[in-house]
């Protein structure tokens, strides 16, 4: 007799051995192997979805929002994600119904029978088609516990939802201001050049003329290289914020995105509600915190279905059936038989002893409800904590922006005086540039003072969870 072994063996040995998967044969060199080309080429392969900037359109802060939150990946997860908590919820609601299947048999038994002194051979061939039904009539809340669960966790998928919107909408606005700085920069940096050039004309007209020194023209030229070199870094400056806010729509950072310049922007100049009211509304709706608040119920309903697990259970099961059999035995001619058959059966169970099981599985269920309501009590002190810091932000940018303003029509006027003053031949260059490089910071002062205005006011609306609404 020989042994040979199932094909289908023979087919997962020699599959184990085509795809099998093993560590790198050494550290000191990277690892490569056909696995890598595969993956390579999938990569290739995959192609992220795009969408159209028009090159000559300036983009307001809302219409870039409305693209990132329909093209940004983050999003699409947080969506699936729900839906897929979505179809759960039905996955556990459907233990409310019965379930009915199926089920077809073709059997075949072929056996030597003892009868007297001699063997006989027989065949029973048997074909069955039968429907099979079970229901759970009641179980003391077991059932109840797992759809509750389940339509908590879809809350708080949904609210996580909620929240990857608003992390989107931040950091879309938070680029964008950081670019809108970038270009007011700009504009402050070439203004500032402008004036390092007009005072070194100055400086070499005076001397032409016999009026100005040397090193009157050497502190000319070097004032304008610095205000050359600072243009340099601010125009790399606002490369980087354009790629930023591409990113955070969801395409390339090479795109090239226009937007309004900051000058068109409206400023406030106060901020409307106190700080209790500011805490009061992200208490009511940060969707992070509302998330927390869902996992609460999550396990509570676990608590609930802990609970029925020290209940019995009621369940019915039917199994009718239509039978169809052939009979045939060596010596006797064949002999066939049908028949509708089936089994009906109520069955109680309750167990009564498992080793402290559910006592220990009830115990976890109570902590997590504990557990859940500490992290939201820890997460509220965190909220308030975040706003109370935004909102004290936010009053002291609208402090800065009116210093700002003051500041820089107090360089403006001392910047004209003192060049002024110098083609008269009453101050020397050095009080120039002086005069000069104050301008610039109080230029730069100015932008950055706008900036941080509108930017404290997206963080305070990110904390109190108002960018959603």
């Amino acid at each position: 007799m020989s042994l040979r072994p199932p094909i289908g063996l023979i087919v997962l040995l020699f599959a184990g051995g085509v795809f099998a998967q093993s560590a790198p044969a050494s550290p000191d060199r990277p690892w490569h192997s056909p696995s890598e080309r595969h993956i390579e080429d999938d990569a290739k392969r995959f192609r992220e979805p795009g969408f159209s900037i028009e090159p000559d359109r300036v983009y307001s802060l809302a219409e870039l929002v409305d693209l990132a939150e329909e093209h940004n990946p983050e999003t699409r997860v947080a969506w699936e994600r729900a839906r897929a908590q979505a179809a759960a919820l039905g996955v556990a609601r459907s233990e409310l119904y019965p379930t009915i299947a199926a089920v077809a048999l073709s059997q075949t038994d072929r056996e030597q029978v003892p009868f007297g002194s001699q063997f006989y051979r027989q065949t029973v061939q048997t074909f069955e088609g039968a429907l099979e039904l079970n229901y759970t009539i009641f179980d003391f809340g077991g059932r109840a516990g797992r759809i509750a669960a389940a339509g908590a966790e879809l809350v708080a998928a949904n609210f996580a939802f909620n929240n990857t919107h608003r992390k989107i909408i931040y950091q879309v606005a938070q680029a964008y201001y950081r670019l809108l700085n970038a270009s007011g920069q700009q504009d402050a940096a070439l203004a500032s050049l402008a004036n390092a050039q007009t005072a070194q004309q100055a400086a070499e007209d005076r001397l032409k003329q016999g009026l100005a020194t040397l090193p009157d023209v050497l502190e000319a030229r070097s004032a304008t290289a610095q205000a050359q070199y600072d243009l340099q870094a601010v125009l790399g400056a606002e490369e980087i914020a354009s790629g930023d806010l591409a990113t955070a729509l969801g395409t390339r950072p090479t795109v090239v995105i226009h937007v309004q310049p900051l000058g068109q922007l409206p400023i406030p100049e106060s901020v409307a509600n106190t700080v209790d009211q500011a805490i009061d509304r992200a208490f009511d709706q940060r969707p992070d915190l509302m998330q927390q608040l869902a996992e609460i119920r999550r396990a509570n309903a676990g608590v609930m279905e802990a609970r029925a697990a020290f209940q019995p259970t009621l369940t019915l099961s039917a199994r009718p059936n239509l039978q169809s059999l052939y009979f045939v035995q060596q010596t006797l001619p064949w002999a066939h038989t049908a028949d509708v058959g089936g089994n009906l059966s109520v069955n109680l169970s309750w167990t009564l002893l498992d080793g402290g099981k559910r006592k220990n599985n009830l115990a976890r269920a109570e902590a997590s409800v504990r557990a859940a309501e500490a992290q939201v009590s820890a997460s509220r002190d965190q909220i308030a904590d975040e706003v109370w810091r935004a909102y004290s932000n936010v009053k002291t940018a609208l402090r800065q922006r009116q210093a700002a303003i003051a500041l820089l029509e107090a360089a403006n006027q001392s910047y004209a005086a003192v060049l002024e003053s110098y083609n008269f031949g009453v101050r020397s260059f050095l009080d120039v540039t002086a005069a000069q490089r104050t301008l610039a910071q109080a230029r730069s002062a100015d932008v950055l003072a706008r900036t941080q205005v509108l930017t404290t006011l997206v963080d305070l609306a990110f904390g109190t969870g108002s960018l959603i609404r």
